[in-house]
């Protein structure tokens, strides 16, 4: 029974507030909690395990926590051991992002020098770019990133990723889904890297072909 408004939620169950915190340990996945604006846990001194509303901070009342519990493993036919796809695709996000960071990108001021121009001239350049789809850009802590992989060793978009970019942008994909689908292995090109197939005039088209695919389907699961 839910607690009426004038009453105050029944405190949840310690052994299953454990429990959950036990089973998203074993998965690697409790860090991801807060970033899926899930309720986060901590632990007291104790050991014991308290579950905390994620706008609040308020404690989590019992039939929150059960209701937590059956959202998070309801995929699968076994609830027991249903996984939170929506917190596995968080983590594998995050790592490619760790990875994608890891000396991946240039700023202005690098372009500028690869060009020989400014830094403002190659930011006025990048944007005027990037609103012709021409340029993958990607916001990071208030800083714009240029991811390197699409750049030539004088600075400019690679020829033969234009045709790749468009669709791309075009269908509004996050650009960190980007950046990530261009530079890691892709299902759609049977685990070949897309930016590196490009490479290959004879196999540029199926590239293409793949991005168009790819801004499709996220066009239609929006």
């Amino acid at each position: 029974m839910t607690s009426s408004p004038d009453q105050p939620a029944r405190p949840h169950d310690d052994a299953l507030a454990g429990r959950l915190a036990a089973w998203l340990e074993g998965l690697g996945l409790a860090e991801q909690l807060g970033a899926a604006g899930l309720p986060t846990y901590e632990r007291d001194e104790a050991g014991v395990v308290r579950w905390h509303e994620p706008a609040t901070g308020e404690p989590l009342g019992a039939e929150r926590l059960e209701d937590l519990d059956r959202q998070l493993r309801s995929v699968g036919d076994d609830p027991t051991h249903g996984v939170p796809v929506e917190l596995v695709r968080l983590r594998r996000e995050g790592r490619v992002r760790v990875a994608l960071l890891d000396g991946g990108w240039s700023s202005y001021a690098e372009v500028g020098r690869m060009r020989g121009v400014s830094e403002n001239a190659a930011r006025f350049a990048l944007h005027k770019a990037a609103g012709r789809r021409t340029v993958l850009l990607v916001q990071h802590q208030g800083e714009t990133l240029v991811p390197r992989f699409q750049l030539d060793d004088t600075g400019e978009v690679r020829s033969e990723l234009l045709p790749v970019l468009e669709p791309l942008l075009a269908a509004g994909i996050d650009p960190w889904r980007v950046w990530a689908w261009l530079t890691t292995p892709a299902a759609l090109l049977g685990g070949d890297v897309p930016h590196e197939v490009a490479r290959d005039p004879e196999e540029l088209s199926v590239v293409q072909r793949a991005a168009v695919a790819l801004a499709e389907r996220a066009r239609t699961t929006r």
